[in-house]
């Protein structure tokens, strides 16, 4: 019903930066949040940030003044612009959306993961 396509992960070394994005398409009415999740190597997946449909945006408190999420409302994606990239950013990051879906007997909110993007920070 709702399909996500992330692209834009890889290896990059300490200092650098990198684009993520996400593309959500389906039997979309509209889209309430959009956010990225990460998954470091032996820990629980976690926050990164979140933009509602207004543009509020929450950020976790490691990634603050380093990362940003621009979102574009009209393609229905979103990014995550990720500068001054440390080690500890590495994971595998995960696109979330949370949309108002059309259905057979009226709209639901639904809530999708993408299928995960691996960002890689190493010299």
């Amino acid at each position: 019903q709702v399909q996500l396509v992330e692209s834009g992960g890889g290896l990059v070394q300490p200092g650098g930066s990198l684009r993520l994005s996400c593309a959500a398409s389906g039997s979309i009415f509209s889209i309430n949040a959009m956010g990225w999740y990460r998954q470091a190597p032996g820990k629980q997946r976690e926050l990164v940030s979140v933009v509602s449909s207004g543009g509020i945006t929450n950020y976790a408190d490691s990634v603050k003044g380093r990362f940003t999420i621009p979102r574009d409302n009209a393609k229905n994606t979103v990014y995550l612009q990720m500068n001054s990239l440390k080690p500890e950013d590495t994971a595998v990051y995960y696109c979330y959306v949370k949309a108002l879906i059309v259905t057979m007997t009226g709209q639901r909110y639904l809530e999708v993961w993408g299928q995960g993007t691996l960002v890689t920070v190493s010299s």
